[in-house]
């Protein structure tokens, strides 16, 4: 324990900026070191490759014991992997649920590795966004990933040893286990938040098509961008449409927008993926559906907490109504007069301030190609009538918008 927790604050402080560095965490003891030779023999010289990431590549390997591994290797090449790498490194040294991947120890020479339980199923994506598979998620592993989705957010939010937000809550960074159980993965974007704040300013660091509005424009990061993302993934969910790449209705923006409209319409049923017509629950499927639209609010502060949704997921009954969702991609315009049921953040008396971080945002994250970002603000009353004015989107080919520091 004292030595993988001398290797991860010496492996953390040459890397981190002053500005970012996080604070110092616990290791359980349940961590281990493993030696690159145990490595070698478990991957079989890192043969079998899972995927890559921005720290580097990531294989998977049998221990000596039988258990199975993923094992995460930092390219020496990457400075933005080396951050990312650190990160989660620290991060999930202090964290253990049954929704959030398990780390279970490291390698420090001559090679920096991460060693992590195998998750069986992979990631959600290659599963949800492919027709030849998506058979295989009916109603009830989908509502399962929902709620265990929900239950692991929740622990990070409120009750882990820090409160950490993960900053890319997406399909293909939720994992499925053996039991079809959801484990939450990728914290090399996540940061630390304090209790005694509302929010925090951050540079910007996500995928498009998941990310708040408020921090895709403004970089105000706080727990309810997490639980925007996590309405997106409801969303998709429930649907089978990938939001950033949606085009079902040539009429609508993404999927958000869509799922809006039909459930404004009364509609709200044929937002269902035709494959779950055998299994659905239909008043699951609306709770969720509901539940999806009020975590992606373009307010923040009209969104549920984490807590709250548990709640809503295991109680069911009736819930608000939500108010038309927010995205990016939407230019939009200072409203003429301002109402005081309108919602307009990012849109008000900021421009200066919202033009210099679109500039350094756009600059840093597509290496100089200009952007643009924002978000619909909804106005709403009681008879859900809605005004907003925006033009057409302008979509980031790059998808994921990772920023050097």
């Amino acid at each position: 324990m004292i030595e993988f927790k001398k290797f991860i604050c010496g492996f953390i402080k040459p890397c981190t900026g002053e500005s970012e560095e996080l604070e110092k965490v616990a290791v359980p003891q349940e961590q281990k070191i493993f030696t690159i030779e145990s490595l070698i023999s478990a991957t079989n010289n890192f043969e079998n490759k899972l995927g890559q990431g921005g720290f580097g590549p990531v294989f998977k390997g049998k221990l000596l014991d039988g258990r199975e591994i993923a094992v995460k290797k930092l390219s020496e090449t990457s400075k933005q992997g080396k951050r990312e790498f650190t990160n989660e490194a620290r991060l999930l040294a202090c964290i253990q649920h049954r929704n959030v991947v398990s780390l279970l120890g490291y390698c420090a020479f001559p090679e920096k590795i991460l060693v992590y339980e195998y998750v069986v199923n992979e990631s959600l994506d290659k599963l949800l966004f492919k027709s030849e598979k998506r058979d295989v998620l009916d109603w009830k592993r989908r509502y399962g990933i929902i709620d265990g989705v929900a239950q692991g957010l929740l622990y990070l939010h409120e009750d882990s040893y820090e409160r950490i937000i993960h900053r890319d809550i997406k399909a293909s960074n939720i994992l499925l286990d053996k039991k079809w159980r959801p484990k939450i993965a990728d914290f090399g974007m996540a940061r630390l938040y304090p209790e005694d704040k509302t929010h925090v300013n951050t540079r910007v660091a996500g995928t498009n098509g998941y990310m708040a509005p408020e921090y895709a424009l403004h970089g105000n990061l706080s727990v309810k961008a997490d639980v925007y993302s996590y309405g997106v993934v409801v969303l998709e969910l429930i649907s089978g449409e990938k939001n950033s790449k949606f085009n079902k209705d040539p009429g609508c923006q993404n999927l958000l927008d869509w799922a809006y409209k039909l459930y404004e319409k009364g509609k709200g049923k044929e937002i269902m993926d035709p494959a779950l017509a055998a299994s659905a629950d239909p008043n699951q499927v609306a709770t969720c559906t509901q539940i999806g639209l009020l975590c992606t609010q373009s307010d923040p502060k009209l969104r549920p907490t984490m807590r709250q949704v548990v709640v809503m997921l295991s109680k069911g009954g009736p819930l608000n109504e939500p108010t038309k969702p927010g995205y990016q991609g939407i230019k939009t315009r200072r409203p003429s007069r301002p109402s005081s049921s309108s919602s307009s953040i990012g849109v008000s008396s900021q421009t200066n301030s919202i033009s210099s971080r679109s500039t350094t945002t756009n600059t840093m994250a597509s290496g100089g190609n200009a952007s643009t970002w924002g978000f619909m603000a909804s106005t709403s009353n009681a008879n859900h009538n809605h005004s907003s004015s925006y033009v057409n989107s302008i979509t980031d080919p790059r998808g994921k918008r990772p920023i050097e520091g």
